[in-house]
């Protein structure tokens, strides 16, 4: 890149988590030349530490954020429609625990729940006799009523992934593994330097528009790259979760009220495992240094062993994970747990100055909403820009009749015999309609390349490479 030509585009979006994806896919989309450069790999960060959910976020009821629960409760309809292979419906059971909170109350918040956010394809809650239904054979016997209510599971490094294919498709540049490591502002355009982590070729790229989506690093970006005081802050927060061997049957996941007044989430992961979490602790230092500590694995234990008759130790843990959550700082005073889980902007430009705008906050439910809003708070710097676009535009390899994955599964599986059925099964989940060319011209296994263990074979590999910017071994393997 050193030495070449200086690029103008439209928008430089800074950050390739899931807000950034999704910025430079609408943007994109509404007209905008747009370039987004990540310093790692694509949802290298936060948006492939979370726990997995698509979720209205039924505790933040308690904190009257009746507006965020709404839209994220819309999102959720939207995303199921929008990517049926890497969200789904997932049943949760939620032992009732009167030491927390009423019978009264959790019906209450059950009821917006079900009716907030024009609930279309999901179940709505019912009550559960847990001394008979099977979801109470894991339990404690003190334990005999409980609410079952639905929220989605996704793929989180996939939706990131998706939404950066589609900005690509749309005409955006996305440049993986190269950081801006300046900016200044030079009138009525950005001048930013763009380095290659890999080869230390640096490019320059001007800009009519910054777009800040770094996440935990977003007043670093603010302040020490663009030299602009940010009004606003974040608080960064760790989660955590840990990984088990699955200790009951069935598809369902439960909702554990902890005495810290809490929700912590215990779900089917893969075939056999369960996933656990999350923790809420206030985070200092890097956040490419997060990492669970022994006192989370305990915490999540103490709950897990409150409510089910297996005894699990820290032995039971096959692995973990944490990240750091960037929330937008809404109130000093308030606890971790307490901080909204909505966004903010802020936006600092105009009249002959080039905008920066940046991202405090969200939740992946709403990373699409919070592209949507952004871009209209860029409208009057891009007067030629499209309008929204996205609330009914499938993904990549989302665009399945009626949005019905097993059907489309079984046509798709059944053309292909060779295919074994879970590895049919993964290309679906993983790729949607596009598997159907991830395997054009393959006739049996042996067409598929080398197999590197479990069901990963080479031709996904070079898919990755191709067309997903993986650029090194650990792009492919953690994603």
């Amino acid at each position: 890149m050193a030495g070449a030509a200086e690029d103008i585009v439209d928008m430089l979006v800074i950050g390739g988590g899931v807000n950034g994806a999704g910025v430079a896919r609408d943007a994109a989309g509404r007209g905008l030349s747009v370039i987004l450069c990540e310093k790692g790999d694509l949802a290298e960060g936060t948006s492939s530490r979370s726990g997995k959910y698509i979720h209205g976020g039924l505790r933040y009821l308690e904190y009257y954020e009746f507006r965020l629960v709404r839209e994220a409760l819309i999102e959720r309809e939207v995303l199921l429609q929008a990517a049926p292979h890497i969200t789904w419906p997932l049943r949760l059971i939620l032992p009732h625990s009167p030491e927390q909170r009423s019978r009264w109350l959790i019906r209450l918040g059950l009821f917006l729940y079900d009716h907030l956010g024009g609930r279309k394809r999901l179940p709505g809650t019912r009550a559960v006799d847990l001394t008979t239904a099977p979801e109470g054979a894991p339990l404690r016997k003190t334990f005999t009523h409980a609410f079952e209510y639905a929220d989605c599971w996704v793929d989180d490094a996939r939706l990131v992934i998706l939404n950066a294919v589609d900005a690509a498709r749309l005409g955006a540049e996305v440049l993986t593994r190269t950081a801006c490591v300046s900016a200044r502002r030079e009138d009525d355009v950005w001048r930013a330097t763009l380095r290659d982590a890999q080869s230390g070729a640096e490019r320059t790229v001007r800009a009519r528009a910054l777009f800040n989506a770094a996440g935990p690093w977003v007043e670093t970006v603010l302040g020490n790259l663009a030299g602009v005081n940010a009004q606003r802050r974040v608080r960064l927060v760790k989660g955590s979760h840990i990984i088990l061997k699955r200790w009951w049957s069935g598809e369902n996941g439960y909702v554990l009220q902890n005495d810290d007044k809490r929700l912590i989430f215990v779900n089917p992961y893969f075939d056999d495992l369960a996933l656990v979490g999350t923790t809420d602790i206030p985070f200092e230092g890097r956040p490419e240094d997060v990492a669970t500590g022994a006192d989370e694995v305990a915490y999540l234990l103490r709950v897990l062993n409150r409510y089910f008759e297996a005894s699990l130790t820290a032995a039971d843990v096959i692995a973990d994970y944490s990240g750091v959550r960037p929330l937008f700082d809404d109130d000093s005073a308030k606890g971790a747990s307490a901080v909204t889980r909505d966004y903010a902007f802020e936006l600092d430009g105009g009249a002959g100055r080039a905008p920066i705008l940046s991202a405090f906050g969200g939740k992946i439910t709403t990373y699409r909403k919070l592209a949507e809003h952004g871009l209209e708070k860029l409208k009057p710097f891009f007067p030629q820009m499209k309008g929204p676009w996205t609330a009914n535009a499938p993904l990549p390899g989302g665009a399945m009749p009626d949005a019905d994955f097993e059907r489309w599964l079984a046509v798709f599986a059944k053309a292909r015999p060779w295919l074994p059925a879970p590895l049919a099964r993964h290309y679906a989940r993983a790729y949607g309609t596009d598997a159907e060319t991830l395997l054009e011209g393959a006739g049996a296994l042996g067409d598929l390349g080398r197999c590197f263990g479990g069901l990963f074979y080479e031709r996904e590999a070079r898919w990755a490479i191709a067309r997903e910017w993986a650029r090194a071994p650990e792009d492919v393997l953690t994603r």
